[in-house]
């Protein structure tokens, strides 16, 4: 790999040092900060002409300064010369404005899309898309990876019995088929209603049998944990014992932790995708971390073999 050079924004540098450490290459010299007048500088301080360049950049909070640090590395990297350059996005923000469906309302997802491929990228590496066209809003290569394996053998490990997977949405339930389908379990769909554009969800029912079981309850993001608090009180109403909740990306904003400390749940599993809350703020989180899987990817891109073998 005399030829490939990771480089991280300020996004999750913990993620980025660690998917390093698994490839066994030292995290590429970069500075990337940010003015007193909140203009951001970036600065590649090694060679990069004729290499095959990673970039690590989640979409994590502050969300715009991790957009705007990838789209700056990306053009300075291109300037630099680099061979090949794959903007590495573990969380994809703005996932939700995927398409138009009010009147005069924009598609950003797609926006988002067009401005890292102007700024230099020549394929892009993701996780977990909220919504799997955003895919096709690209014109150049998207591998999109999917924590259920590094989740699966967590649940394996943990030798549950008596459980059901229960998808938090109707919109979740294709994933959560595959999640309870690797799991051997049987599937439950939680049903709710969206209340206008402020993330505000009302759960209405449940479809399947939960009653005298536990459950684990899938989806991709927890991010006010509106939705996810909504579908455990179905699932507690509905006669579930233990309530495991299992999401890709936890972004925990506004009142989401605690809301979740009040809801019934035995354990939260998340992925490292994006930085976590400290381990005391929420007492019954695990972290997974994804670095191997996206190291193995990383270098299947970079020797042109195929990424898939990961998922067999």
């Amino acid at each position: 790999m005399d030829d490939l050079s990771i480089f991280s924004g300020n996004a999750n540098r913990p993620l980025a040092a660690a998917i390093c450490r698994h490839l066994r290459i030292p995290l590429g010299d970069a500075d990337v900060f940010q003015f007193s007048n909140e203009n951001i500088f970036v600065k590649i301080n090694e060679n990069v002409r004729g290499r095959d360049v990673f970039v690590i950049q989640p979409f994590s909070t502050p969300v715009n300064r991790s957009i705007m640090e990838l789209l700056i590395m990306l053009d300075a990297l291109k300037r630099a010369s680099a061979a090949r350059i794959t903007a590495v996005i573990p969380y994809y923000a703005y996932g939700r404005t995927d398409k138009k469906d009010q009147p005069r309302v924009p598609i950003t997802a797609r926006l988002i899309a067009d401005c890292i491929t102007v700024a230099g990228a020549d394929r892009v590496l993701t996780m977990d898309m909220h919504a799997g066209q955003i895919q096709g809003f690209f014109n150049i290569p998207v591998d999109e990876l999917t924590a259920q394996i590094t989740q699966a053998r967590y649940f394996v490990d943990k030798d549950l019995q008596n459980f059901t997977v229960v998808s938090a949405d109707e919109g979740f339930a294709k994933k959560a088929r595959k999640l309870a389908d690797r799991l051997d379990a049987p599937l439950a769909i939680v049903e709710k209603r969206r209340l206008g554009n402020n993330g505000m969800t009302e759960a209405m029912g449940i479809i399947g049998n939960v009653e005298g079981r536990n459950v684990l309850i899938v989806d991709d993001e927890i991010d006010t944990a509106g939705s996810l608090t909504q579908a455990v009180r179905v699932v507690h109403e509905g006669g579930a014992l233990d309530i495991y909740c299992c999401v890709t990306h936890g972004i925990f904003s506004g009142s989401a932790l605690e809301r979740l400390r009040k809801a019934p749940i035995k354990e939260i599993v998340i992925t490292d995708s994006i930085p976590s809350p400290e381990p005391e703020l929420l007492p019954n989180l695990t972290v997974l971390s994804v670095a191997e899987l996206i190291a193995g990817t990383i270098s299947r891109i970079h020797d042109g073999r195929s990424v898939s073998e990961l998922f067999w």
